[in-house]
């Protein structure tokens, strides 16, 4: 079960959560809107996703917190990152590695990846389990 909590302000931009299985999420779908709009947040998380430092961060975040996560296709992603052909979207890298730090909502306020605060705002979160929300 998921519900909306509120609004967070993060460097002057309203950014939303929601608590999903008793974790909470931060919308980085509102993050990246505050860069150029919503009709490019799609691309610009996609764009961070696919970059290899992100995808060895949440790699290491999956290894460390989620005992079902699949190593192996991390490990092809991130071999893959960095090459002009690959490309990666939140949605397949949940499907393909069983990462549970990154949820995917569809619809108007479903957005795409949103990040547990864990770095960014740690108040929020538990100490144990962090997630993100796509």
């Amino acid at each position: 079960m998921s519900k909306k909590n509120a609004l967070i302000e993060v460097k002057g931009i309203l950014v939303s959560t929601f608590q999903s299985n008793k974790e909470d999420f931060i919308s980085l779908t509102d993050i990246a809107k505050s860069k150029d709009g919503d009709s490019r947040a799609a691309d610009i998380i996609k764009n961070w996703i696919r970059n290899r430092g992100t995808i060895e961060f949440i790699g290491t975040w999956e290894q460390i917190h989620n005992s079902n996560f699949k190593v192996v296709e991390f490990d092809h992603f991130r071999m893959n990152a960095g090459l002009t052909s690959f490309v990666l979207s939140p949605g397949k890298w949940i499907e393909k590695t069983d990462a549970i730090g990154i949820v995917v909502k569809g619809g108007r306020y479903g957005g795409r990846p949103p990040w547990s605060p864990s770095p960014w705002s740690p108040k929020l979160q538990s100490p144990k389990k962090r997630g993100m929300d796509v």
